[in-house]
């Protein structure tokens, strides 16, 4: 979905089965609709990979967590509630979701604006998820626009 838009009609030829007055159709988008090709193309190159059924569960996890939801199909992370009682480091969730190598690169995506919990900006690196956080029995993790990840109690 992050190919260019000049691109979309070429690569729906080359990565898809789709006929060529469907092809033109979409290619024929534009504006913000060529967003729509953009879906169709992830959505067909994925089922040449990987089956229909599981593009279109990537097609839906996409929608959801795109649309500010949180997906199923999200990778997870669980912590304690022992450990959530106590208050579980933005730092320590970052690391553990692999979304930073270490601390230090975890405290410069948070003072770059980097990261969202719950579609939220988190701007302080002492920041720490309680068991109010986990109210719902879950917290969406983001790591700019594209990582995602669902942090859980265990």
């Amino acid at each position: 979905r992050n190919t260019e838009d000049a691109d979309v009609g070429r690569f729906l030829k080359l990565f898809t089965e789709l006929s060529m007055e469907e092809i033109s159709r979409l290619e024929a988008l534009q504006g913000a609709e060529i967003n729509e090709a953009k879906k169709v193309l992830a959505t067909e190159a994925t089922a040449m990979l990987h089956g229909r059924e599981a593009a279109e569960t990537a097609a839906a996890t996409a929608a959801t967590t795109f649309a500010g939801g949180a997906g199923d199909n999200l990778p997870e992370v669980t912590f304690t509630e022992a450990e959530a009682a106590a208050g579980v480091s933005i730092i320590a969730a970052l690391v553990k979701a692999g979304f930073a190598s270490s601390n230090g690169e975890a405290r410069r995506l948070i003072k770059g604006g980097g990261i969202r919990v719950n579609d939220a900006v988190i701007s302080d690196e002492n920041a720490k998820l309680t068991s109010v956080d986990f109210a719902t029995g879950q917290v969406k993790l983001s790591a700019g626009k594209k990582r995602h990840a669902l942090v859980k109690l265990a």
